[in-house]
């Protein structure tokens, strides 16, 4: 039987990979949509032809209840990724973000709940931004979660995270599916509300719902224009024009990158199981890489090197350290992300190279944050 499924979302970096991965097992009848803003797409964006012999292709914002309908009438699994991902910006651009991630993903639930409605099955793509700091352990107290680092604390230059009970300096850890949910963006905050509206929404509504919380995906088809999509492919786009690279705090911050093939993988596992319903699993490798080892990597990958500056800058509310704990997605899906962080930065930068030269707008981002007093500090 030919399984309909609707992608939100699906012209962008994820979903265009799931789309292709979906054409490519067959058996699969796919509806994208998207909006295709500026920031990730360019200006006047129009859906791809490989992507439009591959799916219907419906140009609509989630917040569009008309077009929604349409989208999902007739679908039996959902695959929800439509969101405003950038962490920094959502900040201060907060009713943007509420409003897409929150609004859209309510607007969207009630297209699948309407009358004649065959959704079965929701999967979220949600992200590890909801846990804010992540697990750390206490050689005296034991597993600990420190809440942010104060203001004070960074302009001393005091990046590592201490135990909240003893103060002592703690160790990170795996963070788990059941570990406290503390968002300290207002993008980790929308990530978790998404996550409640479809759990809940779901159980009272007789649908199926997965939630994954995607570690940083990364890999060939990322937005090189986007200076809000990670600091990968911003480090990435620096280095390729040979422009200064600025590291924050010491540069031995860290998080749990995934690739682009590995997260797909996961999706695909998700539409595909049988009795996965109200699960929530940690999507990553479960190894934490620095930023330090980020740029080592891209110098590697590259057989070039660019200037690049650990400036004691630090941005109020970033984490220090947050990688999965993947035991729960190895149990209930049977999946293990299988491309090692080097294998994929190498094949990333090929792909890269192949790419015609954009340069992220950094200045600019980088301008708002401290307009914002979104980035202080500094090295005397």
């Amino acid at each position: 039987m030919t399984a309909r499924v609707l992608v939100t979302g699906g012209a962008g970096f994820i979903g265009r990979a799931l789309v292709d991965r979906l054409a490519s097992a067959g058996g699969y009848e796919i509806t994208v949509v998207d909006s295709l803003i500026p920031q990730v797409h360019g200006e006047n964006a129009v859906f791809a032809e490989e992507l439009q012999a591959r799916a219907r292709c419906l140009r609509a914002d989630v917040r569009d209840r008309g077009r929604l309908l349409d989208a999902v009438a007739g679908q039996s699994i959902v695959v929800h990724l439509a969101a405003e991902t950038g962490t920094g910006q959502s900040m201060y651009e907060i009713s943007r973000h509420t409003s897409v991630n929150v609004d859209g993903t309510a607007v969207l639930l009630e297209c699948c709940s309407a009358p004649g409605s065959q959704v079965r099955r929701v999967v979220l793509a949600s992200s590890r931004a909801v846990y804010g700091e992540g697990r750390y352990e206490c050689e005296r107290c034991g597993p600990v979660w420190p809440g942010s680092r104060s203001a004070e604390e960074l302009q001393r230059g005091r990046f590592t995270m201490s135990c909240p009970t003893c103060d002592r300096e703690v160790t990170p850890r795996p963070t788990q599916e059941h570990d406290p949910i503390r968002p300290v963006s207002i993008y980790g905050v929308t990530k978790h509300s998404q996550e409640q509206l479809v759990s809940v929404h779901a159980a009272a509504r007789g649908i199926e719902s997965v939630r994954l919380r995607f570690q940083n995906v990364y890999g060939p088809g990322q937005s090189l224009r986007n200076p809000y999509t990670g600091v990968l492919s911003v480090f990435a786009g620096l280095l390729r024009a040979c422009r200064t690279i600025e590291v924050y705090e010491d540069g031995l911050e860290s998080r749990d990158f995934i690739h682009v093939d590995d997260a797909v993988e996961a999706l695909l596992r998700c539409i595909q199981a049988d009795a996965i319903d109200g699960a929530v699993l940690n999507i990553g490798t479960g190894v934490a890489t620095s930023v330090e080892q980020i740029l080592a990597a891209l110098f590697e990958a590259s057989g070039t090197r660019t200037p690049f500056e650990i400036s004691g800058r630090f941005r109020p509310g970033d984490i220090r350290h947050c990688f999965a704990a993947t035991e729960t997605a190895e149990t209930l899906l049977g999946f293990r992300a299988r491309r090692s962080f080097l294998e994929g930065v190498d094949e990333y930068w090929r792909w890269i190279s192949a790419q015609a030269r954009v340069i992220p707008d950094v200045q600019r981002s980088t301008r708002e944050l401290e307009e914002h007093r979104l980035i202080l500090g500094g090295r005397p």
